[in-house]
């Protein structure tokens, strides 16, 4: 029974660590909600984040040679014609241009 005791306690701290560290941020964002420095990173980030993606992507076709290089610029199509005509949904069209390098890397 003693351990139960100590399972439970143990569980209980992680909860409230674990709850207390995902409701942080939000917490701490809500009055920041309105400010310029938010506002333009909101914009601006996810256009980052996909030049870093595409840059390594690129870097990293390069060194594997012509094959390589068409399929990472073939997935690079995919991935605009996706975020374009998909209504500018990152996530998707991120997904998709990922996808299709794998498959083309790993099955052509």
């Amino acid at each position: 029974m003693d351990n139960l005791g100590y399972v439970l306690a143990v569980l209980a701290i992680m909860f409230i660590i674990t709850f207390s560290l995902r409701a942080l941020p939000f917490a701490l964002l809500k009055p920041l909600r309105e400010s310029r420095f938010v506002l333009t990173m909101a914009v601006w980030m996810p256009v980052g984040v996909l030049a870093v993606l595409a840059a390594v992507t690129f870097a990293d076709a390069a060194h594997g040679g012509s094959s390589h290089l068409v399929k990472a610029l073939v997935a690079g199509v995919v991935t605009v014609v996706v975020h374009l005509g998909c209504g500018r949904r990152t996530l998707l069209s991120v997904g998709s241009g990922t996808l299709t390098y794998v498959v083309l890397i790993n099955f052509f």
